[in-house]
Parts: structure tokens; C-alpha cells; sequence
């Protein structure tokens, strides 16, 4: 039961049916986070066009989309506390204008290294408005909606990567890669006058301390995980730059965790994980993306490079998958008030390992058609199992500390992430032998490494090459979707262990039961 002390003020309840205007903030988030997140995928169509545009070398090009993902990582675990200390409306809507402001400068940006310092800010806005954008769902909603709201909102989280490269590759066929940038500027502004009129300012009565070496150890530690993570595909595991990268990144992380169990206000709550429902959630959340997320870059490579289909036509193909996991979605949220998280995640999980495990038995010429309706099975498998996850962890906290959970889950995930795709990447190029792997380097062999391997007829002096770079690559893709298949069924597992259908189920208030490992949270107010 909540002490006197941990209770909210009476500006702050929450009343039976929630917030009055519980849809509108709903809008807001959604409206604002849908644009965040479909930057994480719509430069990456046009990365080649960059390049092109800069006459930059790879590896200096490659920064446009490393330097994003890593600002999102480092921003991400400041979110909750900037919430408490501003109010999560107002650090909400500056983190969308900073997104917005970026995008603005990456738009008219005259060299790449103005470019890569523009995307820096990108993912600084995003990183910050992008956790506070569930809690605010979870404050504004009662608990027997919550599933139903967070549902809604990964309508967002799923239509937004899909929509990237259909957008990204129209844009760049007509030769406005800059409009991948601008196109946010009118958006981000319309985004921040939703959330400053909306959105509620909530905050702390007493706002807490920032403990700067806690931000210079998670900036370190998180920063360091994804950059080792980013550059080990290209530059070998035992490469003394991602060793380095991880050791630095481990021990930072480490000393973050020991100076936050002893904190009363730590700048992110790792006693959350001594909550066994938070902690499980949470780890399959992890599993789950390697399972989904991990292996999402796997099928455009191969449907571009092995197929031939063009970034737009690999986009198309993939929409029934986003659809799917759109529809899919927010009747999750409502079954999940029902009866809990239990059900969805086991015939989640269960279709996404007969799913995996289908992908990893593709050939060279498996119909398209066919391909399409595996990934409607994978939409619907994302759409029942990702939000599940994330709201059942998020259950567990009381809403006054709902927005440092989310900054928590999120910058974890950020690395997990990171560290499965590389692992994914360097799985896939391990099957290729030395000889392919040197043809592909080489600048002569552009039958090689051109799109369609497996579905073009080449000259005959290539055509012996060409067969063994298609048998290596499809050898590469099923190693990697039978790992994802090995996570999808550990993931099953785990779920059965949540709470939920056919056992008892009494909401989130049943879930949390108590205030949780942290003790009992300050009191907000809101504005």
C-alpha cells in the first residue's frame, strides 16, 4: 500500500476514467513520436545518395547514421530525469524542437561534417522525447486502459520504420534526398504546439539533483556499447577498437550501477530490476529484439541484393508486414486489459518462431507473394508481443516514476539492439569465403555485389561466380534467421512466465501490488 508521503497531490490524481483529455495527449504523442522514429530508418535508402552528394568515403559517410543512433542512446537515459526536474510537457516539447531544429540544419547542411553534427541533434531531441512520450500514456490513462493506449501508440512504433524506406526511396528517385530532412520541419513544429497545448506539465514538487557523474558514466557506458557495437561488423570482434569499446562501455556501466543502488534519486532506478514482473519484461524485451528488431535489416538485403527489387520495391514489400503489425497492435492493447500479458505472448512468440523459422529456409527464387504472407504472419507476431512486453514491464512502476522506467528500458534496449544487429551482420558475412569476400571488395566485380545475385543472368566468365556468391549469401541468411529462431523460442519460454490468462489477471493495480524496490516515490505536480 502507497504511504501518506508517496501519494500524489490532489493537483495530481488521477480520476477513475483518467485524464479528460486523455485522447488528445494520445494525439500528441503519437504525432510527435511517429516522426522520431521514422528518421531511424528513411536516411538509410538515401545513405547512397549522401555519399554521392559529399563525395565522402564510407567509412567517414557511415557517421550520418552512426552518429544518430549513438546521440539517441546517450540523450535517452536523461529523459526521465530532465521530466522530473522541467515537467515532462515542457522537456517533451524541447526535445521535439531540438529534433526539429536538426532536422532543419541536416536539410540545408553544406559538407557532411555539418551534416553529421545536425543528425547529432536529431538524436539528442529524439532520444529525450521519445520515453517521455509512453509515460505520458501512462498518466494519462487508468490502468484497466493502459494496454489499449500503449496499443494505439505502437501503431507508431511499427508504421513508422515501414513507412522510412517508402518514403526515402520516392524522395530519392526524384532526386530530393534533402526533403528526407525538411519534411520534419513542418511536422515537429505542428508536433510541439500539440504537446505545449495537450500535454500535462507533470514534475516533481521537490525537483532532484543531477548527479553529474552519472551522466558522464551512462554517456561513457552506453555511449561506448553502441559505438564498439556499430563499427564491429567492418572492424572484426577481436579488433582492439571494439574490445576497447566494450571494456570501457562495461566498466562505465558497471560504476553506474553501483553508484545508483546506493543513491536514494539515482538518474536511472537499476533496483527496477529487483522486481522479478519488471525483470522478466524486461528480459524478454531484450530477446524479443534480436527475434524481431535484429533481423528486420536481414529481409531488405535480402530481397535488394539476393532479388534484385530496388530500395522502394523491397519498402512495398515489406508495407504488409507494417500493416499487419498496425492492426494488429491495438487490439493487443485491448485483449491485454482483459487478460493480461501471458496469452498474446505466447501465440506472439509461437508464430514468430514457425515465422523465423520459415525465413530461414528462403531460396533464390521463393515467390514473392509467399514472402509477403510470412511477413503478414510477422506483423501480427510484432504487434501481439512488443508493446506487451514494454507495457507489462512499465505495470509494475508507479506512475510517479513511470517516465525514469521508460528511459531505462529504452536506453537498454537502444544497446541490446545495436549489439544484435552487429552480431546478426558479422553472422551473415561469416559464411562468405575468402574469395568472394575479396571479389566483393573489389571494384571490378560489380556482378558481384550488385543487386539481384541470385535472379540475374550474367555473362558466362561470371556466371560460376555469380552461383557461389548466391549460395554463400543464402548459406549467411539462414545461420542468421535459425539464431533469431533460437530467440524467438526462448522468448516463448519466458513469456509463459508472466502474468496473465488462464491464471488470475486483476489489471495493473493487481500487477504493481506494491510501490516497488526503489521506495516509495517524491510526489509530482502537474501544470
Amino acid at each position: 500500500m502507497e504511504s501518506a508521503a508517496s501519494a500524489p497531490s490532489n493537483a495530481d490524481a488521477v480520476r477513475e476514467d483518467g485524464d479528460p483529455r486523455k485522447w488528445k495527449i494520445l494525439a500528441a504523442v503519437v504525432f510527435g513520436v511517429f516522426m522520431v522514429i521514422l528518421d531511424t530508418t528513411v536516411v538509410n535508402v538515401a545513405f547512397p545518395a549522401l555519399r554521392e552528394a559529399f563525395d565522402a568515403p564510407l567509412h567517414t559517410a557511415q557517421w550520418v547514421l552512426s552518429a544518430y543512433v549513438l546521440a539517441l542512446g546517450v540523450a535517452t537515459p536523461l529523459a526521465g530525469f530532465l521530466g522530473d526536474r522541467f515537467g515532462m510537457r515542457t522537456t517533451y516539447a524541447a526535445g521535439l524542437a531540438l529534433f526539429t531544429l536538426g532536422s532543419l540544419l541536416c536539410g540545408v547542411a553544406p559538407s557532411l561534417e555539418l551534416l553529421i553534427a545536425a543528425r547529432v541533434l536529431q538524436g539528442l531531441g529524439g532520444g529525450i522525447a521519445t520515453p517521455l512520450g509512453s509515460a505520458h500514456l501512462f498518466r494519462a490513462f487508468p490502468p484497466n486502459q493502459q494496454g489499449t493506449a500503449l496499443g494505439l501508440f505502437g501503431v507508431a512504433l511499427t508504421l513508422a520504420p515501414a513507412s522510412g524506406p517508402l518514403l526515402g526511396g520516392w524522395l530519392v528517385t526524384h532526386g530530393l534526398w534533402r526533403w528526407i530532412f525538411f519534411v520534419n520541419v513542418p511536422i515537429g513544429i505542428v508536433g510541439v504546439v500539440l504537446a505545449s497545448r495537450w500535454l500535462r506539465n507533470h514534475k516533481r514538487e521537490h525537483p532532484p539533483k543531477l548527479a553529474w557523474s552519472s551522466v558522464a558514466l551512462t554517456t561513457v557506458g552506453f555511449g561506448s556499447m553502441l559505438y564498439a557495437s556499430t563499427v564491429a561488423a567492418d572492424h572484426g570482434w577481436a579488433s582492439p577498437e571494439v574490445l576497447g569499446g566494450f571494456a570501457v562501455g562495461v566498466a562505465a556501466l558497471a560504476a553506474f550501477t553501483v553508484q545508483a543502488l546506493r543513491s536514494p534519486d539515482p538518474l536511472l532506478d537499476v533496483r527496477l530490476f529487483g522486481n522479478r514482473t519488471f525483470a522478466n519484461a524486461a528480459l524478454i524485451g531484450y530477446v524479443s529484439v534480436l527475434a524481431l528488431f535484429g533481423a528486420e535489416f536481414l529481409m531488405p538485403l535480402y530481397l535488394q541484393m539476393l532479388r534484385g527489387l530496388t530500395a522502394f520495391e523491397a519498402g512495398m514489400t515489406l508495407l504488409p508486414m507494417a500493416l499487419a503489425s498496425g492492426i494488429t497492435t491495438p487490439l493487443a492493447g485491448r485483449i491485454y486489459d482483459k487478460i493480461g500479458p501471458r496469452a498474446l505472448l505466447i501465440v506472439g512468440y509461437g508464430l514468430l518462431a514457425f515465422n523465423t523459422w520459415q525465413f530461414a529456409h528462403l531460396t533464390g527464387d521463393t515467390p514473392l507473394s509467399t514472402i509477403r504472407w510470412l511477413l503478414v504472419v510477422r506483423g501480427v507476431a510484432l504487434g501481439l508481443t512488443v508493446q506487451t512486453t514494454f507495457t507489462t514491464a512499465l505495470g509494475v512502476v508507479p506512475p510517479q516514476n513511470v517516465g525514469r522506467a521508460s528511459s531505462l528500458i529504452n536506453a537498454t534496449r537502444f544497446v541490446v539492439q545495436a549489439v544484435s544487429v552487429a552480431l546478426l551482420a558479422t553472422l551473415l558475412t561469416a559464411y562468405l569465403s575468402p574469395e568472394m569476400q575479396a571479389a566483393a571488395a573489389h571494384e571490378g566485380s560489380a556482378q558481384v555485389v550488385a543487386g539481384g545475385l541470385c535472379t540475374k543472368t550474367p555473362p558466362p566468365a561470371a556466371a560460376a561466380q555469380l552461383a557461389e556468391a548466391c549460395a554463400e549469401n543464402l548459406e549467411g541468411f539462414d545461420a542468421a534467421y535459425m539464431a533469431t529462431f533460437w530467440a524467438s523460442v526462448a522468448a516463448l519460454l519466458l513469456g509463459s512466465m508472466l502474468p496473465g490468462w488462464p491464471g488470475r489477471w486483476s489489471g495493473r493495480e493487481g500487477l504493481r501490488g506494491t510501490v516497488g524496490p526503489g521506495g516509495p516515490p517524491p510526489a509530482l505536480s502537474q501544470a
